[in-house]
């Protein structure tokens, strides 16, 4: 009983699935419809290549010389025609599928960037990454190739089901007995093939996850001498990913085989029956040369349309990933007007961020982070936040960000007279400087100019002399041009924090959100970003996390961020 609810329960889940994939399928109806059209037309030259050379045999062997020339010339026109059409769909289905591959692989990357972030960093960046790819490729072939491909196998085997009835109603009948092994197969099919999907997916995904994880952190392994270590764990990976792989061509093998002898004894069974009506003189040569292509084509094409199963599941399965990831609430942006309108008036009037008894906890955790916070600043003060690591100093940045939602209490943004609620819309509202500098491989400009695109090279150097990077970019080979690596891989970790703080700087915000930014630098160069970041826009607000007493001195207020996830005001005697 359990077994079947199984069933029913996967066959649910499938529907669903394919009902997602039919919506891309729609969208791309017309692409379809092309691939429809190009199947059955290759189908009809394919039988009418066939019935052509039927009748070319019957006239060689009954010698009837007027016919033979014309027969011939139908035949290999067909022939070559086939060829020819086949090279044309093939070069057709590869320019077509890699539009819609890319079209659905950039709709699931934007789906992905406009979840709410709490949403999907659940999610290893290698897993996202197997689902843009590899999922991506599997339902972009099963809308473009999958339906046209089961309707053209459709046609071939109602075709040659036609053919051979009009020639010889038994040798129909002897063709189709593979017919209810298939379908007592195919039950079996649906869940295995299912199960070794979903588990080949999601273990491909953590070899991905694996590999990108270490080689980002190569430095680390090195350091640590635990190169053999990481080798081990590997090879233990994929060895895991290679055991479900052959678990499942292990059964293919099987099941292909089992099919592969029924279909074979049915093909020999036609080839038997063929060869008694010819010796009764019941069927030509040619008919019998026909029966024997047709037949087999028949055979064939019922064991294509079997085939279909595992390959119905395995897109079903890689829809079902991307469904899971692209399902979640996405941010609209919807109090963009609103906004734009209080980040213009903030311009000249002053701006205040304020938390009101503001309570928050992570859905994956028990108690709350934060526990009924407030607190306040307003244009020209510089805010910090201190308390011991993991008590939610970060958490309260991300909230201002809007990257996360408070389960009660409010934080709003005024300026001009009129206030705002914290969402993403009001992430205009910020610059914000993480722990991890966060730089992208491209050059420097590239990284300043990712927050304001229309910057020019004098402003990018204004940003980089606050920071104390001017000299340090000026002596490079190509200036602000130069390359940076990888997560910012050829500077140290110092210059990475002072040009994540120029990017910061360069976006002119209202708000700078400061998260350990200065944790990599020396005392002395501490003190001259901090000072020259004051100077430079006395108007604005700074909010910062920091564990160093030296930060605090340049501080207005002093917010403690305590282990019961309550924030009190601190004393700064206390602090210092």
């Amino acid at each position: 009983m359990k077994s079947q609810e199984r069933y029913v329960s996967t066959l649910r889940n499938m529907l669903r699935e394919w009902r997602w994939i039919l919506g891309y399928v729609n969208r791309y109806r017309f692409t379809v419809l092309l691939y429809i059209i190009l199947g059955i037309t290759g189908t009809v030259m394919s039988l009418g290549t066939a019935v052509a050379s039927k009748f070319l045999i019957d006239a060689v062997v009954s010698k009837y010389d007027y016919k033979l020339f014309e027969y011939a010339a139908v035949t290999v026109g067909l022939a070559l025609f086939q060829f020819v059409f086949s090279a044309a769909a093939s070069w057709i289905s590869a320019v077509i599928g890699t539009k819609v591959n890319n079209e659905i692989r950039e709709e699931i990357y934007s789906n992905i960037l406009k979840s709410k972030w709490e949403d999907i960093h659940s999610f290893h960046s290698g897993d996202l990454l197997n689902r843009i790819e590899g999922d991506a490729a599997a339902v972009s072939n099963g809308v473009i190739s999958f339906i046209p491909g089961a309707v053209t196998k459709l046609l071939q085997f109602f075709g040659s089901l036609i053919i051979v009835l009009y020639y010889d109603k038994v040798m129909a009948l002897i063709s189709l007995l593979s017919a209810p092994f298939l379908f007592l197969a195919s039950r079996i099919l649906i869940k295995t093939m299912r199960k070794y999907n979903a588990a080949s997916r999601d273990l491909n995904g953590k070899v991905i996850s694996f590999s990108e994880e270490s080689i980002r952190n190569i430095h680390i392994i090195k350091a640590f001498d635990l190169t053999a270590s990481y080798i081990n764990n590997f090879r233990k990976t994929i060895d895991a990913y290679r055991s479900v792989k052959l678990s499942y061509e292990k059964f293919s093998v099987v099941t292909t085989f089992i099919l592969s002898v029924i279909g074979l004894a049915v093909s020999y069974a036609c080839y038997g029956w063929g060869v008694y009506r010819l010796w009764q003189g019941a069927i030509t040569f040619g008919t019998m040369t026909l029966f024997l292509q047709i037949s087999g084509g028949l055979s064939s094409s019922f064991s294509a349309l079997a085939s279909l199963v595992p390959s119905a599941v395995s897109i079903a399965t890689s829809a079902g990933r991307i469904m899971e990831v692209t399902s979640y609430e996405k941010e609209a942006d919807g109090d963009r007007g609103l906004a734009l309108e209080i980040l213009e008036k903030s311009k000249n009037s002053p701006v205040t961020v304020c938390m009101e008894n503001v309570t928050f906890t992570y859905s994956d955790g028990g108690s709350a982070v934060l526990n009924n916070v407030s607190l306040r600043a307003s244009s020209g003060e510089t805010v910090a936040l201190v308390g011991p690591s993991g008590e939610g100093k970060t958490t309260v940045l991300k909230l201002l960000l809007g990257l996360t939602e408070p389960d009660s209490g409010t934080i709003t943004i005024s300026a001009g007279g009129e206030k705002i609620k914290v969402s993403d819309s009001t992430r205009r509202f910020f610059s914000y400087v993480p722990q991890e500098t966060g730089m992208f491989s491209g050059t420097v400009a590239d990284n300043l100019r990712a927050v304001n695109a229309s910057a020019e090279d004098s402003e990018l150097l204004e940003a980089l002399e606050q920071t104390e990077m001017a000299d340090f970019i000026g002596s490079l080979s190509e200036g602000i041009y130069s390359q940076l690596g990888e997560m910012g891989g050829n500077v140290s970790a110092g210059q990475a924090q002072r040009l994540a703080i120029a990017r910061a700087l360069l976006k002119k915000a209202p708000i700078l959100l400061l998260d350990e930014a200065t944790g990599s630098l020396d005392p002395e160069t501490e003190d001259k970003v901090l000072r020259n970041i004051m100077t430079h826009n006395p108007a604005q607000i700074c909010i910062l996390t920091t564990h160093r007493e030296s930060m605090l001195r340049y501080c207005d207020r002093i917010y403690r961020v305590n282990s019961d996830g309550s924030v009190t005001a601190a004393d700064f005697k206390t602090e210092l």
